[in-house]
């Protein structure tokens, strides 16, 4: 059975990195994986996507298709609400409360959601993190793309692959144990 992850967010999150940081530990844990990256203008702060396909068998094509992810890994509200639909029924939803407005809201010309959280609750099984609170717990905002990365892991049953060794291989020296500390928070204050 293929299993599908989708991770969105908007660019400087760190959506990408904690994609290829799943896809080194998927692999390390034994499976077949593929990965597709779709940055838009993520130099801009514009949406960016990752998708990710695994399974014990062959893995024959890296892009989700609508309404078939296990889970969305939500780095910012909006962008869960744009990609909800590729989520299955039953699918879940590892969701940052955090709140980016685009410029539209920034310059007056509209405003950011209301009960956004609300209506992801009552689509899917949602895990909301207060991931600034939970970021500046660790001292480091930049950090919340493993913080997330980590709740994600816990929730899916991932947590004996070998993660740190995933960390040493693929985030600077000087940034690993910061990033493997938010790691480790985000899977502790999962369920």
């Amino acid at each position: 059975m293929t299993h599908s992850i989708l991770l969105v967010g908007v660019g400087g999150q760190g959506t990408i990195l904690a994609g290829k940081l799943l896809l080194h530990g998927l692999m390390a844990h034994g499976f077949d994986v593929k990965m597709s990256e779709i940055h838009g203008m993520s130099q801009r702060g514009g949406a960016v996507s990752t998708h990710i396909r695994y399974s014990r068998e062959k893995v024959y094509s890296p892009v989700i298709e609508a309404g078939t992810a296990d889970m969305l890994i939500a780095f910012e509200k909006m962008e869960a609400v744009r990609f909800l639909s590729y989520l299955r029924p039953g699918g879940s939803i590892v969701l940052s409360d955090e709140e980016i407005e685009t410029a539209a809201m920034l310059s007056g010309g509209s405003v950011y959601p209301q009960n956004i959280e609300a209506a992801l609750c009552a689509a899917a099984d949602t895990l909301v993190l207060n991931v600034p609170a939970l970021t500046a717990e660790l001292g480091n905002p930049r950090v919340a793309n493993t913080l997330l990365l980590g709740a994600a892991i816990k929730k899916l049953g991932l947590e004996n692959a070998p993660w740190e060794d995933v960390f040493r291989a693929h985030i600077k020296a000087q940034l690993v144990e910061i990033n493997l500390s938010a790691f480790r928070r985000g899977m502790a204050v999962t369920r």
